[in-house]
């Protein structure tokens, strides 16, 4: 009886699922390529060091586990972001580094010295290798490492969905994948079905890196940030004079344009704001009072301080860095608030953000991701 449950249980075992059972898929990445690879991946390069707060959609218990290399320009620039979660996984800073920040800086051989199972790149980055990468990719496909490139920056409200299905897919994590873009798909149509019949839109200026360079302006075409105007019911002030993603704007000619909204992008912190005065602080550690004090030194700068929107209290600050994540929904629906704040005086873009970092993210929400006109004191 004894030997007969042994030799039962041996070919149950032998049955049974096992946890650790890899599947073979094929799927098509951003950039079009076709891509095949075991599943689920469980050691992985990352092209952007920034795409680690998007594994903590589906890693909440530690973001980086499965991560074996990642490019440096996380903690470069997004200090603060990237501080916050070593505070809460330390074994981050231990995570050898393939590259520092830009494509130049990558290191397929100690790529390769980490043997990771795929590599994660972005579509037209120029912090990391990405979809025109010819030679990296074909040095680590020839070395049988997979690489997918997503999308959260060029096309990022049609390209977030899209790429959050692969990594669901890759990482195993289907249903997670389906719970957070449930969440993101809702908030997102909401605003497409109020603005359908809406034909008055603002035109906006959007300042890419506010206060970075003495000279005005660096702005966002129809990629990017960009995006987010139109999508939130304005008009891209610049959007059809901007060939690529970001281009230089002449202050004359934004002063004959007077736009009717100016929003200045934030890549600064309260951590940093003692180094670097002249940029706004806005994003992970960041309090109110520190993002209103940087935001008015920005807006008193000559040329800035002489647009409508300024002088009207027409103008706001908002993280520069959601235009690289799935956070990018928070950041759409304020700026749909400001633009038509009767249509959407209901929204509640704090409580979406609120949403997305205990749901969805491995670290709390702390800090300030946006900030309207220091005098108007609001929020």
């Amino acid at each position: 009886m004894k030997k007969t449950f042994l030799t039962l249980l041996a070919v149950f075992c032998l049955l049974a699922p096992h946890s650790n059972a890899k599947e073979t898929i094929t799927i098509t990445d951003l950039a079009g390529r076709t891509v095949t690879l075991s599943t689920p991946v469980q050691h992985l390069i990352l092209g952007e060091g920034r795409f680690l707060p998007t594994l903590g959609l589906f890693d909440q218990d530690d973001p980086a586990k499965r991560v074996v290399g990642m490019m440096g320009e996380f903690e470069k620039l997004d200090p603060a972001g990237y501080a916050q979660y070593v505070k809460h996984f330390p074994h981050i800073n231990d995570i050898p580094k393939i590259g520092g920040n830009g494509e130049a800086t990558f290191s397929a051989e100690k790529a390769f010295s980490v043997k990771p199972d795929v590599a994660l790149f972005g579509m037209g980055s120029g912090h990391g290798p990405n979809d025109k990468s010819a030679t990296v990719i074909a040095q680590l496909e020839a070395a049988g490492i997979p690489v997918i490139v997503l999308d959260f920056r060029v096309e990022p409200l049609e390209n977030t969905q899209k790429s959050i299905e692969i990594l669901g897919r890759i990482l195993g994590q289907k249903d997670r994948a389906t719970e957070f873009l449930t969440f993101y798909n809702t908030r997102l149509n909401l605003i497409e079905t109020r603005l359908k019949d809406v034909t008055e839109r603002p035109r906006v200026f959007i300042e890419a890196h506010a206060g970075m360079l003495p000279q005005c302006c660096r702005s966002f075409g129809r990629k990017m940030m960009g995006r987010f105007i139109e999508w939130a019911g304005g008009i891209n002030a610049f959007g059809d004079l901007i060939p690529g993603a970001v281009a230089e704007v002449n202050q004359e000619q934004l002063l004959v344009t007077q736009p009717d909204i100016y929003i200045a992008t934030a890549v600064g912190s309260q951590m940093t704001m003692d180094k670097t005065p002249n940029i706004i602080a806005l994003g992970a550690g960041t309090q109110k009072e520190a993002a209103l004090k940087t935001f008015e030194n920005v807006l008193n700068r000559p040329g800035i301080s002489r647009l409508d929107a300024v002088k009207n209290g027409h103008s706001y600050s908002i993280w520069h860095h959601f235009y690289n994540t799935p956070m990018n929904i928070a950041a759409v629906e304020v700026m749909a608030k400001w633009f038509h704040p009767d249509l959407f005086k209901d929204l509640d873009p704090d409580k979406t953000l609120k949403t997305y970092f205990d749901k969805f993210q491995a670290v709390p929400l702390d800090g300030v991701y946006w900030i309207n006109q220091p005098h108007k004191g609001q929020m």
